[in-house]
């Protein structure tokens, strides 16, 4: 019955700050939409935001910036290249890289954190029939 995920919902401290790293660091863009409200949209997919305690209805039971842990398919990028990137961007690195189980197969990860302390995994398919052309 699901084909895929459209957009989720992130609640954060400070949409400014969070668009800053998220386009920044990993290239996200940066889209407004309805009456000024704002989201960050990657390939087919877009994160729609939320300010803490100024939440859209309807919204999630609890609501709380730092909740989220969310795992990313590079475009074509390898760990080591993922690492140059975070460094080039003084982005401190969690964990990795380290194997992992992504939906499709294999992946290797790098775990970062976001602005409100979401844990975000930047990964890529270890298998070619699944990495990003």
């Amino acid at each position: 019955m699901i084909k895929r995920l459209d957009h989720l919902v992130l609640t954060v401290q400070d949409i400014d700050k969070t668009i800053r790293f998220y386009t920044r660091v990993l290239g996200m863009e940066e889209e407004t939409f309805g009456a000024g409200r704002k989201a960050l949209r990657f390939g087919e997919q877009k994160i729609n935001l939320h300010e803490a305690g100024k939440e859209f209805e309807p919204k999630a039971k609890q609501p709380t910036p730092g909740s989220a842990d969310l795992c990313f398919i590079s475009d074509g990028m390898k760990a080591e290249e993922i690492l140059e990137h975070l460094k080039k961007h003084q982005v401190p690195i969690e964990e990795g890289p380290v194997r992992r189980t992504g939906a499709l197969g294999p992946i290797q990860s790098v775990y970062i954190r976001d602005p409100d302390q979401n844990l975000i995994e930047i990964s890529h398919y270890l298998e070619e029939k699944y990495a990003a052309p």
